[in-house]
């Protein structure tokens, strides 16, 4: 299984009980996919660098998944129908990124 980072921003204005919603949809994404939740970093409300639906606001969820195959298109393509999903992004962890380079 390969690692990924997930990260996805949500509408800021959704209730508490909406945002459990939306991370319990990921988690059956995610399982759905064959893949696993190792962790998840929730930033809670942050500004955003341009307006997405005239909003400056997002909020913020940071996952860690172990999954096979695509997840682009397993997992992210089912996220962006969502409504209060505003952006998805899947990336492959890479150690060598994680290393610092000696002067």
């Amino acid at each position: 299984m390969a690692q990924y980072d997930l990260n996805l921003i949500l509408n800021p204005n959704i209730s508490a009980e909406q945002v459990e919603t939306e991370k319990e949809f990921i988690q059956r994404a995610v399982s759905n996919a064959g893949g696993e939740i190792t962790n998840l970093d929730e930033l809670g409300n942050r500004r955003l660098a341009y307006a997405i639906n005239k909003t400056r606001e997002g909020y913020y969820l940071m996952y860690t998944i172990n999954v096979e195959g695509n997840p682009e298109k397993d997992i992210a393509s089912n996220l962006r129908l969502r409504d209060n999903v505003y952006r998805v992004l899947v990336v492959k962890d890479r150690p060598e990124w994680k290393t610092k380079k000696s002067a």
